[in-house]
Formats: structure tokens, C-alpha cells, sequence
């Protein structure tokens, strides 16, 4: 089935185009919205059916892991997602495009979490965080790139353009993935006994102590992260690429926590680390409306990125220990959480905005992240 290490990077490098994939279209909302003649928040529409399939359908990935296997299961979701994608440079109205980015959500959301299902089960539980930290560097570098890509060539060539661009990433690294997936299939053992349900991981309090804390963290962050292009086009009249730009700073902020995240906890513990990030993102949402000129709203993303990663590392880690007899059905019911509530913290967003406008919306969210990390602290013994 090929080493551990070696299917490692592979799933690091499916995990990069699949981050690329998830913040492509943010930058893209406004010349969305213009080109097919609707409103942001109409617009807003590829973005949250994209974080609902992405989450929805985990429950279905975690299954077909555990029936035919992880890699076999991955290989083939990858290649799904490679004609989703390319579905959504065709589109020509909005119901045809969010049509594709959703059956993207659908088929790209097994990457991720079934990835580290197999970090879980090849990574000692004391390696585990900063293993998961560093695997989670090509998903970032994606992040990185990923309003680059949607801002740059959307200036460049038009923002359908920008879709090609994980089309071929999904078909390579699905290409990659293919000999482990079939070696797999040739040594996977024969299991005496049949892994528990969803119902019954529910049933357990640790299970939904962690999925509860992910279903906030992202409703609070993302529903309002998601909006921070729009904010500064209006705001600033900025470009989209220099959007993108800007936007990029969220994914330079988890790779600087992802590299220091051993000395982290070496120094300030997870309970330390749970208050440095409560407290970068209070800061980061709250400075948002007050900021006077554009530059400075890229330490802001940094800043937003490493207290976002910082919380969110450790929650991976729980979720991967919370149910070891069914691992990759209890990380699916962990990203079902994830984007369930980036899902609804996005629709939640783009109506307040229209009511109330921009500013509520970052404070908001930077006193409930707050809040949460402060909660998520007391509350580790839970987890």
C-alpha cells in the first residue's frame, strides 16, 4: 500500500488543492455578482452551498471509507471533484454555478477529513498535533493561494477561468493516489466486528462536546471572514487581486502557527494556547471597521489566521481520538459540524449585513470566538 510517510504527502498535496479550492471563490463574490447581475449576497449563494455539501455529505464519506477504503475512497472523490470544478468554469448563470459548487463541496469534502483519519491512524497520539500541523501546511499554502489564484486571474482572464486551475490539481493528485488506493483494497483486513453509527457516536459527550465547539468556531469565524472581500471593496474600491491579496494573510497566519506550534505547547500549554487564540481573534474582528488605510488589513488576516488555526489544531486533535473504534466516521461527524455551521454562519452573515451592515457583523464574532476559546479551556477534560 506504499509507506505511511509517502501517502502522507500525497494526501498533504490533495489537502493543498482542496484548501485552494475552498477559498477561491471569496474574492470572486463581487465580479460574481456583477457579471451575472445579481447582488452579494445572492452571490453569496457559492459559497455556502459549497460549505453545505462539503459538510452534509461527510456523513457519507466516512462510511464508503470504512466499506471500501480510505485511499480507494479518496482517489475517487478527487476525481469527482476535478469535474465538478471544471463544471463551474462552464457556467454561464448562477444556478449552474452553484450547482457545480456544491457537487465540488460534495465530492472535495472527503479529502480533508479522511486525511486525517489516516494521520490518526499512523501518528502516536503524543505526535499527534504538531503531525496534524504540519500536515495541514499544503492545505494552508492552498488557503494561501487560493484568493491569489480566484483575485489574480480573475483580473487577468475572468473569474472563470480561475476554476481550471483545481481541475487539473484534483485530476493529478488523483492520478498520485490510485496505486495505494488499489494496494489497499489487496491488504486491507478482514474486520470481525462492524463499526458504530452515527446515532451511536452521538450518543457519546465527548463526541458532541467537540463537533458543538467546531459548529461555533466556524458559524462565528467563517460567517464573518467570508464577507471581509466584500467589506474591503466597498470600503477601499480595491481590486480583486489585491483582495486576494489580503485575504491570503489568513493562510500565511496558519502556516506561522503550523511551524511553532511545538514550542507553542511546550511554553504555554493548550490552555495557554486556546487563550492567545481567543484573544488574536477578538482583536483581529474587532480592528476591521476601524482601519484607516488598506495595507493594514494584512496583519489583521495574519493575525485572524494563526488565533483561528490556533484553536482549531486543537479540536482536530480531540476529534481524532473522541471515537478510535469508528475514526473516520467520528472525523466526519466533525466536519459535517465544521461546515454546517460555516454554512449557516455565512447565510447568517449575508442577511445582517443588509440589515445592519458590515461593523456588527466583526464584532460579533470577534466577542463569541472570544467566548468560545474561553469555554473550550475550561472545558477540555470534556474532550
Amino acid at each position: 500500500m506504499g509507506s505511511p510517510k509517502r501517502n502522507m504527502r500525497v494526501l498533504a498535496a490533495g489537502g493543498f488543492v482542496s484548501g485552494l479550492t475552498v477559498r477561491l471563490a471569496e474574492p470572486l463574490l463581487p465580479k460574481i455578482a456583477e457579471d451575472l447581475s445579481v447582488t452579494i449576497s445572492d452571490a453569496a449563494i457559492v459559497l455556502t452551498g459549497f460549505s453545505l455539501a462539503y459538510g452534509v455529505f461527510q456523513l457519507v464519506h466516512g462510511k464508503l471509507s470504512e466499506r471500501f477504503g480510505l485511499l480507494r475512497t479518496v482517489s475517487v472523490m478527487m476525481m469527482s471533484a476535478a469535474l465538478a470544478t471544471f463544471g463551474c468554469a462552464l457556467s454561464e448563470d448562477l444556478h449552474s454555478l452553484a450547482l457545480f459548487r456544491f457537487l465540488t463541496g460534495m465530492t472535495a469534502g472527503a479529502i480533508i477529513p479522511l486525511s486525517f483519519a489516516y494521520v490518526g491512524e499512523h501518528v502516536p497520539i503524543s505526535e499527534r498535533q504538531p503531525a496534524l500541523a504540519r500536515f495541514i501546511s499544503g492545505i494552508l499554502i492552498g488557503q494561501i493561494l487560493g484568493p491569489l489564484v480566484g483575485g489574480g486571474v480573475s483580473d487577468w482572464v475572468g473569474w472563470r477561468a480561475t476554476f481550471v486551475v483545481p481541475t487539473i490539481g484534483f485530476f493529478a493528485v488523483a492520478l498520485a493516489v490510485v496505486p495505494a488506493a488499489i494496494a489497499e483494497g489487496r491488504e486491507a483486513p478482514q474486520k470481525d466486528t462492524r463499526p458504530p453509527g452515527y446515532l451511536t457516536l452521538l450518543g457519546r459527550a465527548r463526541v458532541r462536546w467537540v463537533c458543538g465547539a467546531v459548529a461555533i468556531e466556524s458559524l462565528a469565524f467563517h460567517g464573518a471572514f467570508a464577507f471581509i472581500g466584500a467589506y474591503t471593496r466597498v470600503t477601499f474600491e480595491a481590486s480583486l487581486t489585491v483582495i486576494g491579496v489580503l485575504l491570503a494573510g489568513f493562510g500565511i497566519g496558519g502556516v506561522i502557527y503550523s511551524t511553532c506550534v511545538r514550542q507553542l505547547l511546550e511554553k504555554l500549554g493548550v490552555k495557554g494556547l486556546l487563550s492567545l487564540s481567543g484573544c488574536f481573534m477578538f482583536a483581529g474582528f474587532v480592528a476591521i471597521p476601524w482601519l484607516g488605510q488598506l495595507w493594514l488589513l494584512m496583519p489583521v488576516t495574519v493575525a485572524l489566521g494563526f488565533g483561528m488555526y490556533a484553536m482549531h489544531n486543537t479540536l482536530q486533535t480531540r476529534a481524532t481520538e473522541m471515537a478510535t473504534d469508528a475514526r473516520a466516521s467520528g472525523i466526519s461527524l466533525f466536519a459535517v459540524s465544521l461546515f454546517l455551521g460555516q454554512a449557516l454562519g455565512i447565510e447568517a452573515a449575508s442577511v445582517a449585513i443588509d440589515v445592519v451592515g458590515y461593523t456588527p457583523v466583526f464584532l460579533v464574532a470577534a466577542v463569541s470566538l472570544a467566548l468560545l476559546a474561553a469555554c473550550i479551556r475550561q472545558s477540555l477534560h470534556r474532550m
